[in-house]
Parts: structure tokens; sequence; C-alpha cells
């Protein structure tokens, strides 16, 4: 009897020391479970950043291609394309002074005018491709030249400013394509219908937009202008790169704005 609550003692004793190896197992149970779903997470991470590497090398590999190709056909056009234009209308020219004047001289003009334009376009085209002009600020330079070039042969003053926060920020061919055509038709368009004697055209960057806006002091736009192709033109292809295309009201003159949303 006297060695009886020794042995209770030491029975719990034994209790107590079980359930601490139990409890220890159970913790290093766990322990060994969150290591290895820390493991197999980690392991995940890995082959989908080496998934998305791939993605990301493949998307790298096919702009390089499509830069390539680009580059490729601009020198086709050039070189080919280009030098024909050109004999084109050197043998027009020529013909036109080599013939009489009362013979064929309006055609050979009209040959050597289309040719002109031809080449003009071809330029247009050249410039859209090369990858290096796909900037705001080559946009500008290059649109800016043409207005001052086409103005120069009429009696329109053009005015021409920009407030650009980066000139490196990107334009896609797309959107530098269609940017620059609808300023081509606008600038047209004052010159074929507004009688106007200046134009203004700004060039504007913000945080979220790039805006472009072509002013003049002429006519106005009447509704046969408004319901006419070039206005549509202008608004089909600024949906095309989802930007959009206003008349804003004015008192005098005609104030068209285009707006292109950025993408960083």
């Amino acid at each position: 009897m006297s060695q009886l609550p020794q042995e209770i003692k030491l029975t719990y004793i034994i209790a107590i020391i079980v359930m601490l190896v139990f409890v220890c197992f159970i913790i290093l149970v766990v322990f060994i479970y969150n290591k290895k779903q820390l493991i197999q997470q980690q392991e995940d991470q890995i082959r989908e950043s080496e998934f998305k590497n791939q993605l990301l090398q493949k998307e790298l590999e096919r702009q390089k291609a499509i830069q390539l190709e680009r580059e490729r056909i601009s020198q086709d056009m050039h070189d080919d394309l280009g030098a024909g234009i050109s004999a084109i209308k050197l043998q027009a020219e020529f013909l036109k002074y080599k013939m009489p004047k009362e013979t064929y001289t309006e055609d050979l003009e009209a040959i050597i005018n289309t040719s002109e334009d031809m080449n003009l376009a071809m330029r247009e085209i050249l410039w859209s491709l090369n990858s290096e002009n796909d900037t705001i600020g080559n946009f500008i330079e290059y649109t800016s030249l043409y207005v001052k070039r086409f103005l120069d042969k009429t009696s329109i003053a053009s005015q021409l400013d920009s407030k650009i926060i980066e000139k490196e920020t990107t334009l896609s061919v797309k959107a530098r394509r269609n940017l620059f055509l609808v300023v081509k038709e606008a600038v047209h368009n004052v010159y074929k219908h507004s009688q106007a004697k200046n134009i203004h055209i700004q060039f504007e960057q913000t945080d979220a937009s790039f805006k472009i806006a072509v002013m003049d002091d002429g006519i106005g736009l009447s509704d046969t202008i408004q319901k006419g192709n070039g206005l549509t033109n202008m608004s089909l292809r600024m949906e095309a790169i989802n930007g959009t295309f206003e008349i804003v009201p004015g008192q005098k003159g005609s104030h068209l704005l285009f707006v292109y949303p950025l993408q960083y």
C-alpha cells in the first residue's frame, strides 16, 4: 500500500511523457506538411515564372520577326517601287519637253503629278513601317513637316506648337498611321473648304492621353461638310485606335479635337 502513490506518480510521469511525445510528433508532422506545401508553392511559382518567361521570349521573338519584316518591306519598297516611280516621272518629264507643246502635254503633266503623289504616299507608308518612328516625338516632327510643306503651296499661314511630357512615349504603328491620316484629312479640308487665312495645330500630351487640336479662322463647317466622308473617316479612324473625335463649338472657324488614350 505504501508503494501505491509512487506507482501512481510514475504512471502520471509516463503519461505526461507520452503526451509530450505525441504533441511533438503532431508539431513535427504539421511542420513537415507546411514545409512541403511551401516547397510545392515555390516549385509552382518557379514553373509559372518559367512559363511566363517562355511566353515573353516567344513574344519578343515574334516582335523581332515583325520588325525585321517591316524593315524588309520598307527596303524593298524603297529600292524597287520607289525607283520605278522615279523612273516613270523622269521619262514623263523628258517626253514633255521633247514633244511639241500642243501634243499630249496635259496627259504627261497628269502622269508627272500622279508619280509625285505616288512617291509621297510611298514615303508615308515607309515612315509608318519604320519602327524607329514609333514615338510621339517622331510623329510630331514628321506630321509638322508634312503640314508645313503642304501649306507652303497655299496662302494659308500655319502655326504648330506642342506641350509634350515625354517625346519618347511609344505610339504603335496603327495609332501613328491613323493619327497622321486624320491630321492630313483635317488640313486638306481646311485648304479645300474653309477659306481660312490661318491654321493652328496643337499637340498635347497628358498623363493619360495624346491630344491633337486642328483650328482655323475660316467660315466653319457647313452641314454638307459635316455629313461628308471626310469627317466620317476621321471618326472611324479614331474609333479604330480606341480614340475620340470631336468638333468643338466655337464662334469662328472650326476646331477639331482628336484624343488618343496612351497605353503605358
